[in-house]
């Protein structure tokens, strides 16, 4: 099994957010590992797609977040071949399936847990942990501890257990459903309980810094090109900015106390040449703010507030949060923005003697010959004097309302344990079989079942054979209220009954005269196969069968013996697959397993009895006795074939068998018993074979595979029935 390794993760762990702030210089804060790096911050693109490159930066994960990881390992594909043998001169059928093993790595912290998995927007697995497809998840939380994936290790020797990272392993994923392709994927990570402050992460990311608390968020990822760029994030979103204290970083907001300050520029003789007010331009400052950000109300994907103020200007920014966060609280952002950047146009230059090294940049300031709040953008030391550039605090922005627009979640159907039916039933078609077939009809408990996978065994579960999968979901239930006995020849209208469909979500509906015709409405009721004009709803997923036909295909044997609690299934042609055996099966049982996504602990199990109904014809009808005038007797009866049910053009059905054949079982009121075979759909016996009264007279037809259901006449003196 060749593998591949898509990314060394020891070199790259979370860039340089993995490493500590640096020493605090002035207002420089830069990376201690990746000194003089660009002031970048994390971006949205880098937890939105998968990637599985060479070197790429993995976030550090807080609270709940919504994020691709990357690839580190992954085999090649693997190829699965199953056969299924063809019927009587029919070639058989081979089937190919591809599956994939692959590591994801989640977060440079380790986590709690991963709740939903979405593969190509469409649930993986959905809130109540449950799957919508064969995984072989596991996962790894990122502990110290943590041992060595037993996968990976088997596939690559000598290998990491990338302690510390949480991270996902898939073993053998079945890929039908994404194109025969590692599907990109997109992961509900848990790191925290509970939401976490900015202060809180902050401190978490850089030892130096000093501040808990602040803007709780739902969720955060880490990443970007320096951990200042980060922590200017975090202070954004929570409407503060970041002063130093020594060789400390603490995080200052503007409610925080000034600091009372004189102008010592202004000198004896009135010249004002050390005190400057500049006021820049509107339209160099942003005229609109978008705040991309992951929304909770949209399943954690990327929602966008825009906020934009009137006046002169086109500048547009857009100002990407890697943070949970509500729809309003992300237009607070923007508008605290867009109100920041108008009012900070105003920027005033203080002069002060040596008393201002201690004014570091970040702290709050109040003049005191002028009303406001500013704070200390920067400083300069020239000599013994000390000059501040000042700009003003406003007031905090009014947001009015925020909206996360239209919501279109992936659904979240449950799958559930699969329910399954075996039956071997007459054929579907007109074409008539040449082997034994076995109709399966499945669905499950979640509205979300699809498919499972079939395995048959004729040998009692010795040995077991691939069988495909089953077809799509069908409509199944149980009877509640038995029909009553009646003809198979006639409409049944005085039956009603009463079937409990197994799901909510199940329904049935009326046929028409023409869609009865085109074999509408066909059910399994137990043994017997039916049809059903109307469905009258009752509640409850209880439903009530009225027009029925009865015995269809030749299962009138079955009239009268259904149960309550016995099976009940809708026949449609796509919620049916079939099992073709050899002919050697006639006379065995069949067992079969179905393995859904919800049958992980225990396969659903299903057995019926081969008899061979399946390539049987079905039983004469209308047989009849007539005493002949020379004493003998006259049996007749009416073939039929299991190659032409709708009788479409008013001539007699063809054979289908290779000949035609009829074994007659004579057996008397005492018991004696006499067969008698013919070719013919007729037979004469003279006064000498005329069997005495009340013996019972059984027909059966002679099928090039199987025999008929035998149909039964009472010989009575001078009478026929």
């Amino acid at each position: 099994m060749a593998t591949l390794v898509l990314s060394t993760v020891g070199q790259m762990v979370g860039g340089p957010i993995g490493g500590a702030v640096g020493a605090i210089v002035g207002q420089a804060i830069d990376g201690r590992l990746f000194r003089g790096a660009a002031r970048e911050g994390p971006r949205l693109t880098e937890l939105a797609v998968q990637t599985s490159s060479y070197g790429t930066a993995l976030p550090k994960v807080f609270g709940t977040m919504r994020v691709a990881g990357t690839v580190i390992w992954s085999t090649d594909l693997i190829e699965t071949r199953s056969s299924q043998r063809g019927g009587k001169g029919q070639p058989g059928t081979n089937s190919y399936n591809y599956a994939a093993s692959f590591a994801v790595a989640l977060s440079v912290r380790p986590i709690l847990a991963v709740r939903r998995i979405w593969a190509e927007g469409k649930l993986l697995r959905g809130a109540a942990g449950d799957w919508k497809s064969h995984t072989g998840f596991r996962l790894h939380l990122g502990g110290e501890d943590q041992p060595v994936d037993p996968l990976i290790a088997s596939a690559m020797g000598t290998t990491p257990a990338y302690r510390g990272i949480g991270y996902a392993v898939f073993e053998g994923m079945q890929l039908a459903d994404f194109g025969n392709r590692i599907p990109s994927l997109t992961f509900e990570v848990v790191a925290d309980a509970a939401a976490v402050g900015c202060g809180d992460i902050a401190a978490a990311l850089a030892p130096e810094v000093v501040a808990a608390g602040g803007l709780p968020l739902g969720g955060f990822a880490a990443s970007g090109a320096s951990v200042r760029g980060v922590l200017d994030t975090l202070a954004m979103l929570d409407g503060g900015w970041w002063r130093t204290a020594g060789a400390r970083l603490v995080r200052q907001s503007d409610t925080g106390a000034a600091l009372g300050i004189a102008d010592a520029g202004m000198a004896a003789s009135g010249r004002t040449a050390r005190r400057r007010r500049t006021v820049a331009a509107l339209a160099s400052v942003p005229r609109e703010v978008a705040v991309a950000h992951h929304d909770p109300a949209r399943d954690y994907q990327i929602g966008v507030q825009r906020v934009r103020r009137p006046g002169a200007g086109e500048r547009i920014d857009r100002v990407e949060l890697p943070a949970v966060v509500e729809a309003a609280t992300a237009k607070g952002v923007a508008a605290a923005l867009v109100a920041r950047g108008e009012i900070e146009r105003t920027r005033r230059q203080v002069a002060l003697g040596v008393e201002g090294l201690a004014i570091a940049p970040g702290a709050i300031v109040a003049l005191a010959d002028e009303p406001g709040r500013w704070r200390v953008a920067a400083s300069s030391v020239s000599g013994t004097m000390t000059t501040l550039t000042l700009v003003p605090i406003g007031a905090p922005a009014v947001v009015t309302g925020a909206s996360s627009g239209r919501v279109v979640a992936a659904p979240d159907r449950t799958v559930g344990r699969t329910w399954l039916i075996a039956a071997e039933l007459p054929g579907l078609g007109d074409r008539p079989l040449s082997a034994p077939r076995v109709s399966v009809i499945a669905a499950g408990e979640g509205a979300g079942w699809r498919q499972a996978a079939l395995l048959y065994s004729l040998d009692d579960g010795a040995s077991w054979t691939a069988a495909g999968a089953t077809a799509a979901p069908a409509t199944m239930g149980r009877i509640e209220t038995l029909p009553a006995a009646a003809s198979a020849l006639l409409v049944d209208r005085r039956s009603r009954p009463v079937v409990a469909l197994r799901r909510g979500d199940m329904t049935l509906g009326d046929a028409d005269a023409a869609s009865l015709a085109r074999g509408g409405n066909l059910a399994l009721l137990g043994d017997e196969l039916i049809q059903f004009a109307q469905a009258e709803p009752l509640g409850g997923g209880r439903w009530a069968l009225t027009g029925l036909y009865r015995g269809l295909r030749g299962t009138e044997a079955a009239i009268g013996t259904q149960a309550a609690g016995d099976r009940f299934a809708l026949i449609e042609p796509d919620a049916v697959a079939t099992i073709d055996l050899p002919l050697a099966a006639i006379g065995r049982r069949l067992r079969l397993l179905a393995s859904g996504v919800g049958d992980l602990d225990a396969p659903a199990e299903a057995a019926v009895a081969i008899t061979g109904a399946s390539v049987a014809p079905p039983a004469p009808v209308h047989a009849v006795t007539e005493t002949l005038g020379d004493g003998g007797l006259a049996i007749r009866w009416t073939r039929r074939s299991r190659g032409g049910w709708i009788w479409s053009d008013g001539v007699d059905a063809p054979l289908v068998e290779e000949a035609e054949a009829y074994r007659l079982t004579l057996t008397t009121a005492d018991g004696m018993r006499r067969v008698i075979e013919t070719a013919a759909p007729s037979l004469r016996l003279a006064a000498s074979q005329r069997p005495p009264a009340g013996t019972t007279i059984a027909i059966v037809q002679q099928g090039a595979l199987a025999a008929s259901q035998p149909t039964r006449i009472l010989f009575v003196e001078g009478a026929g029935r």
